[in-house]
């Protein structure tokens, strides 16, 4: 009798356990359910680009972009208030990932940080103005990783990666990589709502399905475009302090201020990880290009491609974690480094600089 009891119980305290699990998982998609269809607090950055589009529920939409640069436009589907609070939610995890200036925290962005361990970037830092860059004319820029000329290109050959990949895919890997995060399944919100927001920036600005444009990507700068001089260390590492150094930190770890991220990580364990298409390599020249067109703000191509490079390779030099394709001697190896090479180049800038009263004893 006695074995008996303890055997109902145990099979009673899993069945209370299991049905306590399924309790809390209806709860979290009812959650879920319930925020996708209350109002979206839109990021300052969001509001202005989406009220520019005219974005509102409707049965046709007209782009006040196209008028403007046009003087005409189609009249095309429009959208849904469930189309419209979608669009707006992919705007905001752009323009703010992590929920820095969610008034719900990361509730209200969807719990995006749940996917990231780098917790000084964010999506706007490589697709800037919230993913569709233009110029004070409002000319849409070359090599801007524009996400509306990403979405209508639908599956990319991806030659980093030798695969064929989706819009969906391409944000999973920057989860991954950029953001040295995990990966959210393929139907998650998250994937979605960037996927409703990229294709209205597409519908906004009448882009094509299928077609290449030159604002899809990043411009590249490889060694033939310049002088020839090859990547130098000591070039990069004096660029970098003269021009770079005062945003990204002297050891590019970013500028955190009242927590939020001002300045993003160019290197460290909140930075993005080797397997980052922003991680300069031999078959890889995108940051560069990015740090020429963009960099520094306020200063933009102020810099040749030589000292684009320079600045790239040196910054590939800095730790960072490593990515999936490194293996775990590698990882190890770089989470060493992370501990150890910190304070030895800030000991190093000590003596450099003089300033022996701050070398450890």
């Amino acid at each position: 009798m006695g074995v008996l009891s303890a055997r109902f119980l145990r099979f009673a305290l899993l069945v209370c356990t299991l049905g306590g699990l399924y309790f809390l998982a209806v709860q979290k998609h009812e959650d879920r359910d319930r925020m996708r269809l209350s109002a979206v607090e839109l990021t300052p950055t969001c509001k202005a680009k989406l009220d520019a589009y005219g974005l509102s529920a409707g049965s046709t939409y007209r782009s006040p972009y196209l008028v403007r640069v046009s003087g005409m436009a189609p009249v095309m589907e429009g959208y849904s208030e469930e189309d419209v609070r979608a669009i707006q939610r992919g705007c905001n995890i752009i323009d703010d990932l992590q929920g820095f200036m969610a008034q719900g925290g990361n509730a209200e962005r969807w719990n995006a940080q749940r996917f990231v361990r780098g917790s000084h970037t964010t999506c706007t830092h490589c697709h800037q103005d919230a993913g569709d860059k233009q110029d004070a004319e409002g000319n849409r820029l070359k090599g801007s990783n524009n996400l509306g000329a990403s979405w209508v290109m639908a599956d990319m050959y991806d030659r980093f990666t030798g695969l064929i990949l989706s819009h969906e895919l391409r944000q999973m890997q920057c989860y991954i990589n950029s953001s040295n995060g995990f990966k959210p399944n393929i139907s998650d919100d998250l994937l979605r709502d960037v996927t409703a927001y990229s294709r209205f920036i597409a519908a906004a600005l009448d882009l094509k399905i299928g077609n290449r444009y030159p604002e899809q990507g990043m411009d590249e700068i490889p060694a033939a475009a310049t002088g020839r001089r090859g990547d130098d260390y000591v070039r990069g590492a004096f660029i970098y302090r003269e021009r770079c150094a005062s945003c990204h930190g002297p050891q590019g770890f970013g500028l955190v201020a009242d927590g939020r991220v001002v300045y993003p990580a160019v290197a460290g364990r909140n930075s993005f990880s080797l397997d980052s298409r922003m991680n300069f390599a031999a078959v890889n020249t995108i940051m560069p290009g990015f740090i020429c067109r963009n960099m520094p703000p306020g200063a933009e191509g102020s810099l040749d491609g030589q000292q684009c490079r320079d600045i790239a390779y040196f910054l590939s030099t800095l730790p960072r974690p490593a990515g999936d394709l490194q293996g775990p001697l590698a990882a190890v190896w770089q989470q060493l480094m992370m501990i150890v090479m910190p304070p030895l180049t800030a000991y190093a800038d000590s003596l450099q600089r003089g300033d022996l009263s701050r070398a450890p004893h």
